[in-house]
This record gives structure tokens, sequence and C-alpha cells, in this order.
């Protein structure tokens, strides 16, 4: 991991703030497990993408062991700015898996959100929602032991089923300093039903501090939509980037040039073969036939995919 950021902290990089305060939609790339990590967000970077998160990690695991530290975070001067999310439930084992990472990013954010049943038995993710008080602490602890003011703090929630409670909760949140929310606008129980945009909305209308909206948003104009439905500051994608890492930059599918860039910062990066394949299995998804789905997806290995690639599509 260090080898490849220590040149990050002479980086002068964008508060995330900033972004929130520059009058346009902030574009985000999701914490996504597996697939938002380093070459993947260098990718989204290429493409209008403002904002990225890693994948969740376990702050007590990345706090004990120096070998978690380096398969899960690995960054570099280009990737900024950036938000490290952890899942926690001790606000000191937070804190200090905040110190470690703020010399190479912008900010962390309190996974408060994710419905798994691994994450919830262990205290972590979206049972958050329902120890307001938690929260507060570990966000203060955050604040003050990290001595670095533009060091953002922020959580990702989903909703209650009673809307007040959600609101009462980002209240709270506010109130402990903050940075912002990201709202994924379902409540625990929902997997694929509707977003409630409307539930984002209220939300936003009660906060002074900028909200991201997130869930369902697939296209650059379903972002807009998203955008205009909710007042939302920021918007967060996790599956529509993935079908297509242009989203944000206006293209409707993924264009050619965009999987020779991921080809290319994969090679570059040593991404691990089924990591680079599958994410050419979800580019690739609007673009080929089912019979061609069903032949690059059996390929088993960097040069049979490259091959592929290039007798098929030029690339």
């Amino acid at each position: 991991m260090i080898g490849d950021i220590v040149e990050t902290e002479q980086c002068q990089v964008k508060d995330p703030m900033d972004l929130f305060h520059s009058g346009e939609v902030v574009k985000i790339c999701a914490p996504m497990v597996r697939y938002s990590k380093l070459a993947f967000r260098t990718l989204v970077r290429k493409y209008s993408c403002d904002l990225c998160y890693t994948p969740m990690i376990v702050a007590a695991d990345f706090v004990r062991s120096a070998k978690a530290r380096d398969s899960e975070f690995t960054t570099n001067k280009g990737d900024r700015p950036l938000i490290v999310q952890f899942a926690a439930k001790e606000a000191q084992v937070l804190c200090d898996a905040a110190r470690i990472v703020c010399p190479f990013a912008d900010g962390i954010d309190l996974n408060c959100g994710c419905p798994q049943r691994w994450a919830m038995s262990e205290g972590y993710g979206a049972c958050l929602i329902n120890k307001p008080e938690l929260i507060r602490d570990m966000v203060r602890h955050v604040r003050n032991q990290i001595d670095n003011p533009g060091f953002s703090v922020s959580i990702k929630i989903r909703i209650h089923e009673d809307l007040k409670r959600t609101v009462d909760l980002c209240q709270k949140a506010e109130a402990t300093g903050v940075s912002w929310i990201t709202v994924h606008g379902r409540s625990v129980q929902e997997r694929h039903q509707p977003v409630h945009y409307d539930a984002i909305k209220i939300i936003k209308q009660s906060m002074s501090i900028p909200v991201v909206a997130n869930g369902d948003i697939k296209t650059l104009k379903d972002a807009e939509n998203v955008h205009h439905l909710t007042g939302a500051d920021g918007i967060m994608v996790a599956r529509g980037l993935l079908a297509n890492p242009a989203m944000f930059a206006g293209y409707e599918e993924t264009p050619l040039e965009c999987i020779q860039d991921w080809v290319d910062i994969a090679l570059e990066h040593g991404t691990p073969f089924t990591c680079f394949h599958h994410h050419l299995m979800y580019m690739m998804e609007r673009i080929t036939s089912k019979q061609e789905k069903k032949v690059f997806n059996a390929l088993s290995s960097t040069s049979a995919v490259l091959d592929y690639l290039s007798d098929h599509y030029g690339v």
C-alpha cells in the first residue's frame, strides 16, 4: 500500500466540500465490494466522476492487521478526492482507522446502510440507523482526534419505515458535525422495490448540510431527474457505473474507448483476472448478443480476453 501512496501527501487536492459548494451536482462512484478499487476509480475519474469511495472496509480488521491494510486500501496520487468507507461499531476503532488513512484520503464515511445479514449480525451497517447515539459518538471521536479541518466525516444510510425517525437521525448527525449524508432511498427490508425519492427530498429539505441521493440511477438522465426530484447536492451511482463507467460523461452505453481504457488501466495496475473479466462482463452487457456473452463470459485468461476484444471489437 505505502509504496503506491507516498507521493499522495504532496498532492494538493480539492476539498470534497468545495465540490458540494460549487453549484454543480456532485457525481459520485459508490462504495462497491470488490469493484470500486483503485483501477476502477481511475477509469471513472477519466469520465467525469467527481468523487470516489473505496469499497467498505471493516475498521477493526484494518486497524489490527497490516495484511488487511495492504489488501484493502491502495491508492495513488491521481486518486483524489477519495473517501474511505468503513464498517465500524466502536468510536475509538473508527478513529484509529481514520487516522491511518488521513494522510492519503480526503475523508471517511461510516457505513450505516449495508443490509447484508453478516454485517448486521456483527453490529455493522444498517443496524446503526437504530443507534443514533452510537453514530454521534463515532463521528465526535473522529472530529475530535483528527487534526485536519478539511478531512470530511460522512455517513451513508438507508431509510426507516417511519421517515420521521430518519429525519431525526439525520438532524442529530448534522448537529454532531457530519459533513454530508448519503441516503439510499430504501428501507433495510427493501431490495428491488422502487426507490423512495420522495423520502430523500424530505430529508434534504430538513437539513442544511449536503445530501447525496443513491439508488437505481442508471444513466446521466436518471441522475438529472433524481436531482430535480430530490434537490440532492450529489448523486451516487453503483451498478449504473459498473454497466457504463462513462455514464457521467453522458454516454448511453459503454464506448469502445472506455473498454480500451479499462484494459490499459487494469493491466497497468496488475488487476487480478477475475476482477478484470467481471468488469468487462458488466461493461459489455448492453453491447453484446446473448451468444457473444456466452462465449465471452466463459473465457478464462487475460490473453484470451485480449484476443477476443481485438478480434471482435478492434480493441
